[in-house]
């Protein structure tokens, strides 16, 4: 066990999986939330992967990758700008005794080639800034909007800073605002990942309303074609509880 922080006032000691998994977050900075669970979860990983988390937070879904899938992944390595968010990162990884496999690096997306070797992945998996600088909940603090907003880099810096480091032939998994599926799609293209699995995430069945959120699996140098999953329900109903799909995730 790692020790507790000096500023531990200022932390919560959350946990994912009945208790099997720990995450410590900052009360008032950077928080995780259900995109996180959702990201960690689409894609299976391959047995001998060497996975990036590309924009790690508080390290959640490499933690969420370890408890699933330890046996499969060979090593798992994360990115984070802000340095504290990346040494909580490690403290987290330490305290599930995830550290053998895991480290987090501190670094810009745009700078990634100058941490990572090129092609040293196999499988990305990234959370990116959702909001444009103007856009999205002002009253954020520092911690929590750099996180949040499209500061250091767009959408575009995340796919290209992806497709740097992953292998031919490897996969990447981005989630992000359905409404911005455009933007997305088009700054994969621009570095040759091509979306082979596709998901639309609402809030529940029957929403009158567009999708929340878009995930998506693609192949680098990867050829045509597209397979559209069933869409993914967070909610069995309006203000109702999760849905069985949600259920199964927080399962241990």
């Amino acid at each position: 066990m790692v020790e507790v922080p000096e500023n531990s006032q200022q932390m919560t000691a959350d946990t994912l999986f009945d208790g099997e998994v720990y995450c410590s977050q900052f009360r008032n900075g950077y928080r995780f939330s259900v995109d996180a669970i959702l990201a960690a979860h689409f894609h299976t990983p391959a047995k001998g992967e060497k996975v990036l988390d590309l924009g790690a937070g508080s390290g959640v879904i490499g933690l969420i990758m370890m408890h699933r899938w330890k046996q499969r992944i060979a090593t798992l390595r994360s990115l984070e700008l802000q340095q504290e968010l990346c040494d909580l990162t490690n403290r987290n990884y330490a305290e599930n005794e995830f550290a053998e496999k895991c480290s987090c690096y501190q670094g810009n997306v745009k700078e990634i080639l100058n941490i990572f070797k090129p092609e040293s992945f196999s499988l990305v998996v990234c959370n990116p800034p959702f909001y444009r600088p103007e856009t999205g909940r002002q009253c954020l603090d520092t911690q929590a909007k750099i996180a949040r907003h499209q500061i250091t880099a767009d959408i575009f810096g995340f796919a290209k800073g992806a497709a740097a480091v992953l292998k031919n032939g490897g996969s990447a998994v981005f989630i992000y605002p359905a409404e911005q599926f455009v933007e997305l799609s088009s700054a994969l293209a621009a570095v040759r990942l091509e979306i082979k699995d596709l998901q639309f995430v609402y809030s529940y069945p029957n929403e009158q309303v567009n999708a929340k959120l878009v995930m998506l699996r693609c192949l680098k140098n990867g050829g045509r074609g597209v397979r559209i999953k069933e869409p993914f329900y967070i909610y069995r109903e309006k203000n109702g509880e999760y849905s069985d799909q949600m259920n199964r995730l927080f399962a241990p």
